[in-house]
């Protein structure tokens, strides 16, 4: 990778990094709704940063055959990811309205709830068996691979 290539790489980062740092991301009230123009891309760029970390700390768990920092780093990238949905999540129903279809959708939203529940219990299990944090791993990636009829469902109400 030419020195050029790993400059502009890394100031995309760290603007990233810093934009988020800079940015309070809260649920604004609906009277605040109109600000939410700047604030969705930028959630959107918190969870895709997160999201981008995942080859790493995949690849680096994987060659050293799930060693316990690895495993709980990965997991902490995987909490953080889960955070950063749940706000671009909330983002988007504050913009939308709390009637609106991702919002009836969502619901109380139990994968949203039990994801980051399975990554904050696992984090510290890698120490002791990084065998169990990786089940607790699978076990959230698996609840999300089972099809959700919750948007469908309610797709199809808005057509009748």
């Amino acid at each position: 990778m030419k020195t050029t290539r790993l400059e502009a790489f890394s100031d995309g980062v760290l603007a990233i990094i810093i934009t988020i740092m800079v940015l309070e991301l809260k649920v604004p009230h609906a009277a605040d709704v109109a600000s939410l123009k700047p604030v969705l891309p930028v959630a959107n760029l918190h969870l895709l940063f997160w999201l981008s970390l995942f080859p790493f700390t995949t690849a680096w768990m994987g060659e050293n055959h799930l060693a316990a920092i690895p495993t709980a780093i990965y997991g902490c990238v995987l909490l953080m990811a889960a955070i950063a949905y749940y706000i671009l999540e909330c983002t988007i129903i504050a913009k939308e309205g709390r009637q609106s279809l991702l919002a009836r959708a969502v619901g109380k939203d139990w994968k949203g709830k039990l994801s980051p529940a399975l990554y904050v219990a696992a984090i510290p299990l890698s120490f002791a068996s990084s065998w169990i944090a990786s089940a607790l791993y699978a076990l959230a990636a698996l609840i999300w691979l089972i099809p959700d009829p919750r948007i469908e469902r309610e797709l199809k109400r808005r057509e009748e």
